[in-house]
């Protein structure tokens, strides 16, 4: 698929430009003129057009490099894209394969001029018998890259060679980094598309990078993407920082090719199968499962919102009004082993927070949660919709920072929600009545360190529908001072979802950030 003059503009430049090594180590095409201007205009003429899906390899032979042979297809390191480039980090590609069957254009960017880098399996190290090798005479066979870590760092784990990649983006618009911990988790997204109410959701594809490497130590590495699909089309530009974690800093520019439902902007994807909230009997030996556990929201007004994630027993779309929100985000606050007791390390899977850039004006942040029984589910997607729709035609742009790190990078002052534990209703000892379930909400530091003994708190509390009763506070028994928890039963009656609130006060001094929770009541 030609993707037009302007963006094969974006070829790479010469090996000799970036002094990659021997003359044969990559394959380059034409040099064009190329500015994330060019690629904008790009995205723009592409949505005054019809669609045209990306190209595709022979499907035959793509559909057969399964999740097996495609992990066996490894880039060799010495063929990156800046592998010598000073103060560069390496660029390094990944196949096509079942999973991810289009073709996506690789290009490399100096002195406002860019070339492709060319697909070749040379570049590969394929087993003798990868059926990827009876690809002929085909578009790109490149699927994604990796960004790996920086070229001149050693650490105990190895040189770049041989360390985890720091950055990924692979299938439709997927990005992923990892955070302190040194470990992937949840992904995000160019945009969530839902075309129409109760579709199907669209899955656009970024279907060209372009690449401008840091030149020093401390510079940003700089992606450009061109995003496509039937509804939408975009340019986007990624500077991306190797950090305690990972930074990223995102500007872009959007045009709907038609009407759409919801545009979801600066989209975040992760995993929630259970926790200590809720979890069916024996359904897994583990305690808990989730690459995060919450939403968190600051508001434009200021106020500080944890939304306990999750798995409900059918599609559930929650709506979080706000103006000119400061941020939000995904995040993995359960940081205990033993609450997971897995090698995967889900306790340092990064948290990942959206901090617009400018005024986002009115709108809303939206969390949907799917059912899902297993691990290998992304169900939880989290973004923006502005309040007013975007119209076919007409370009958004939006900017923010998206950062992968333990915690959120602007923590507040008040007490956080640590915990949301569910049981049966009643006191023990006497009958436990129908319908009544029991709710402890556990908070951690803040003001509530600063708590002197005797110190009345209060538990403020409400709910779309429903009663309460049993309510009281204490300090928990811990090792952590400020550790508290409000404790309530909910009457309710009928299957219906409902919505409770809860934080901590003392007198007229809010002392902890506000839970809310979705309930659902069993059948």
């Amino acid at each position: 698929m030609r993707l037009g003059l302007a963006a094969q503009a974006a070829l790479a430049l010469g090996p000799q430009a970036f002094a990659q090594g021997k003359a044969d180590d990559l394959k380059f095409g034409p040099a064009e003129p190329f500015s994330y201007d060019i690629l904008k205009k790009l995205a723009k003429d592409l949505a005054a057009k019809p669609y045209v899906e990306p190209a595709k390899p022979d499907l035959e032979v793509v559909k057969r490099i399964d999740y097996d042979a495609h992990g066996k297809l490894k880039y060799l390191p010495e063929h990156a894209l800046y592998a010598n480039a000073p103060g560069a980090y390496p660029i390094t590609f990944m196949h096509v394969g079942q999973f991810f069957p289009k073709t996506v254009r690789m290009h490399a960017v100096a002195d406002g001029k860019a070339r492709e880098v060319l697909y070749d399996q040379s570049l590969f190290d394929m087993p003798a018998d990868s059926v990827a090798k009876t690809l002929k005479d085909q578009p790109s066979a490149f699927a994604g890259f990796w960004i790996r870590e920086a070229k001149d760092e050693v650490t105990p784990k190895g040189d770049w060679k041989t360390r985890e990649p720091f950055a990924t983006f692979l299938g439709a618009s997927y990005f992923r980094a990892i955070g302190d911990k040194g470990q992937v988790g949840m992904s995000a997204r160019g945009v969530a598309l839902f075309p129409q109410p109760g579709a199907n959701e669209e899955f656009p594809d970024f279907i060209g990078f372009w690449f401008e490497p840091a030149m020093k130590d401390g510079e940003p590495v700089t992606v450009y993407a061109l995003l496509d699909g039937p509804s939408i089309a975009g340019a986007y530009r990624f500077l991306i920082s190797r950090t305690g974690g990972t930074l990223m800093d995102i500007e872009a520019e959007i045009t709907l090719r038609k009407p759409v439902d919801r545009v979801g902007l600066a989209a975040l994807t992760s995993m929630y199968w259970f926790s200590e909230t809720a979890k069916p009997y024996l359904i897994d030996w583990r305690p808990e499962v989730h690459d995060s556990d919450g939403l968190a929201m600051w508001t434009g007004s200021g106020e500080r919102i944890w939304r306990p994630l999750n798995n409900p027993p059918r599609i559930m779309t929650s709506t979080f009004s706000d103006e000119n929100p400061r941020g939000f985000g995904l995040l993995q606050r359960d940081r205990l082993y033993g609450n997971y007791e897995d090698g995967v390390k889900y306790q340092d899977r990064p948290s990942t927070w959206v901090e617009p850039v400018g005024d986002w004006g009115k709108g809303a942040v939206q969390l949907v949660e799917l059912p899902t029984d297993d691990e290998i589910h992304d169900n939880i997607v989290a973004y923006w919709i502005p309040e007013k729709p975007y119209q076919p035609g007409k370009t958004a742009k939006l900017a923010y920072k998206l950062y992968w790190q333990d915690d959120e990078p602007h923590p507040g002052a008040l007490a956080k929600c640590v915990a949301t534990r569910l049981g049966r209703g009643g006191q023990p000892g006497l009958p436990r009545p129908m319908g009544v379930r029991k709710f402890l909400v556990e908070f951690l530091g803040g003001p509530l360190k600063d708590i002197p003994f005797g110190q009345k708190v209060e538990a403020v509390l409400s709910t779309s529908r429903g009663t309460f009763s049993y309510i009281f506070t204490e300090a928990v028994p811990s090792d952590v001072p400020g550790h508290w928890r409000a404790q309530f039963d909910l009457t309710v009656q009928g299957p219906e979802p409902v919505e409770l609130r809860c934080y901590l006060k003392a007198g007229d001094e809010v002392l902890s950030e506000t839970w809310l929770y979705q309930y659902h009541p069993p059948a």
